[in-house]
């Protein structure tokens, strides 16, 4: 990014060379440059920028920055500003707001605008169609490919993407979708029914946002239509919201992986107090499940008290365990979130995770039973080599069942990659731990 003195040009009142220098500059430099700046030089130099130029530099901007700009704007500036936002970027920044600015903000919007804002956000907050925009060029099969590109060329500059053309009948049902291209080199003379083939994939408005990626993954697509229950075109998404969501919803898995509860701004602006919220839940949840593992020690006393020796084991083993299920619990997750794996097919996996663990559980065991050989004796290392061979196929069978099971109870899966399938697995282990020494102990005792 060119370095633009803006401090040293604001105080010289430069203005006509200082909005020459911002317009040379795209729109997510501007909005870093904005985010550098004090509220009243921001509000100054975004007022310099083109207000087609300003929309599009106000949809890059962090909350609060937008939030302090809307203070700052008169309500002429504010209504231009929304107006020329993108439906989609002026509908993410409306749910964002609290219930009483939006409505003030909607109150700005022009009759037209305003009942596409609130037809956008009727829909749930996690669908598709909070994140399509009805900026779209659609086309009549009847009409022929010469009118297709005069209207294309008439209704393009208003729309999102004219990459992909849409073909509706009268009632705006959706047909087909076609790449430009095809208008492009065919006939002027052909019908546009001519050239159509009839393949197209499409979105619900109520499908979950994660469809939308998934969809755009699957069939290598940069936009994909959006109909209602009645196959109606509404509207589309495109590329750069999906990216949007892809990164949420990554950010939002690693969340749940570590146990912390999503968060619904950036780290930067989040208070201390919504950090504390975020965490504290699962924190809490699972002492109480750790509970278990100490009372899976208090009632085997007797048998540590036996070989004191067993204690030295205790980390490596349930460490082990839990290991070994949060990795498979980790694969699990990222393949049923890829689609590479489906609900039903969790027997399949189940028997190729259950070959997997034996194998690690095999190699594990006989480099215990060694260390157990050496600390604690002949026992002792039988112990440890039984007990690493059953919690790493315990640990590992967890891990891949516990996320088909939260699937199923309706639930994210991410949240078994972490802590708690950890937790899990530490208690699993333990209790195995010493049911394999009492039994070792008694059967050595009962053959003396």
């Amino acid at each position: 990014m060119t370095d633009i003195p803006v401090t040293e040009m604001l105080a010289q009142r430069r203005w006509s060379e200082l909005r020459k220098a911002l317009v040379a500059e795209p729109a997510p430099h501007l909005a870093d440059l904005l985010f550098s700046l004090r509220t009243p030089e921001m509000v100054i130099v975004f007022r310099l920028l083109p207000r087609e130029l300003a929309a599009e530099v106000f949809a890059y901007l962090e909350r609060s920055d937008r939030n302090a700009l809307l203070r700052a704007l008169t309500d002429e500036e504010t209504r231009h500003l929304l107006q020329d936002m993108d439906p989609d970027d002026r509908t993410d920044l409306l749910q964002e707001l609290p219930g009483e600015v939006t409505q003030s903000l909607m109150n700005l919007l022009s009759p037209a605008d305003l009942k596409e804002v609130r037809q956008l956000l009727g829909y749930p907050e996690e669908s598709v169609g909070r994140l399509m925009t009805p900026d779209y060029v659609a086309v009549r099969p009847q009409w022929t490919v010469g009118e297709a590109l005069q209207h294309i060329r008439t209704k393009g500059k208003d729309s999102e993407t004219i990459a992909v053309i849409y073909v509706v009948d009268s009632k705006w049902k959706l047909l087909d979708a076609l790449d430009v291209q095809k208008f492009i080199l065919a006939d002027p003379s052909q019908t546009v029914e001519s050239i159509m083939d009839y393949s197209f994939v499409f979105l619900s408005a109520f499908d979950d946002r994660e469809r939308a990626v998934w969809m755009m993954q699957r069939y290598d697509l940069f936009a994909v239509p959006v109909v209602n229950s009645d196959g109606v075109l509404i509207g589309i998404v495109t590329v750069d919201d999906v990216l949007d969501v892809a990164q949420e919803e990554a950010t939002e898995d690693f969340h749940k992986g570590a146990a912390v509860a999503p968060l619904r701004t950036s780290y930067r602006e989040a208070s201390i107090w919504e950090l504390y919220r975020k965490r504290i839940g699962w924190l809490v949840a699972l002492v109480f499940v750790n509970l278990i593992s100490s009372g899976v020690i208090a009632a085997f006393e007797e048998t540590l008290a036996t070989a004191l020796a067993l204690a030295f084991f205790i980390p490596l083993l349930i460490d082990s365990s839990g290991n070994a299920g949060a990795q498979s619990a980790t694969l699990m997750v990222r393949a049923l979130a890829t689609g590479d794996l489906s609900l039903n097919q969790w027997v399949r996996t189940l028997v190729k995770e259950v070959g997997v663990g034996l194998s690690i559980g095999l190699t594990m065991a006989v480099a215990s039973w060694v260390l157990g050989l050496f600390r604690g004796g002949f026992l002792v290392g039988v112990v440890v080599g039984l007990t690493m061979l059953a919690i790493v196929l315990v640990g590992n069978t967890i891990g891949v069942l516990l996320p088909f099971l939260l699937i199923r109870l309706r639930l994210d899966p991410a949240v078994a990659s972490g802590p708690l399938i950890t937790s899990i697995a530490d208690a699993a282990g333990l209790l195995i731990y010493f049911s394999i020494a009492t039994w070792v102990f008694r059967l050595v005792g009962g053959m003396g």
